[in-house]
């Protein structure tokens, strides 16, 4: 932990830098974990939606899952399996540290971006249609 600051010049290492460093670590490791997984999630919904060519069903497929799952914890739903599920399996629960902790994006982004990517390719075929006149 030299590296980081837990020595002083006489490499003598400071004890309360070595418990800081042994705390903040793994969290920033957790919290780095998690926004990689929500950011294949987006990729993934892309994805999809560039396979069939039609994100609006993609999300409207995830407008109903969420209304279903709104209000509700799924049974068999535990933290280590949070990241298999199309949606957060938590989204009945309220947290205190909102979205930092998520494995998934909130259900409204995933939404968002699809009518994003939706709109751009209306966008392109819109463009493709006219020079095919």
């Amino acid at each position: 932990f030299a590296q980081f600051g837990a020595a002083n010049r006489q490499g003598k290492q400071n004890p309360l830098m070595l418990i800081a460093l042994a705390v903040i670590m793994p969290l920033a490791a957790t919290i780095i974990r998690m926004a990689i997984s929500r950011a294949r999630e987006f990729e993934a919904d892309r994805g999809a939606a560039m396979i069939t060519g039609k994100p609006q069903h993609l999300a409207g497929a995830l407008r109903k899952l969420e209304d279903y799952a709104r209000g509700r914890v799924m049974a068999n739903a535990d933290e280590q399996s949070a990241h298999m599920f199309i949606i957060n399996p938590f989204s009945g629960v309220k947290s205190a540290l909102g979205s930092l902790f998520r494995t998934h994006p909130s259900t409204q982004d995933r939404i968002a971006a699809l009518e994003n990517l939706r709109s751009r390719l209306e966008g392109e075929n819109g463009v493709k249609e006219y020079f095919r006149k």
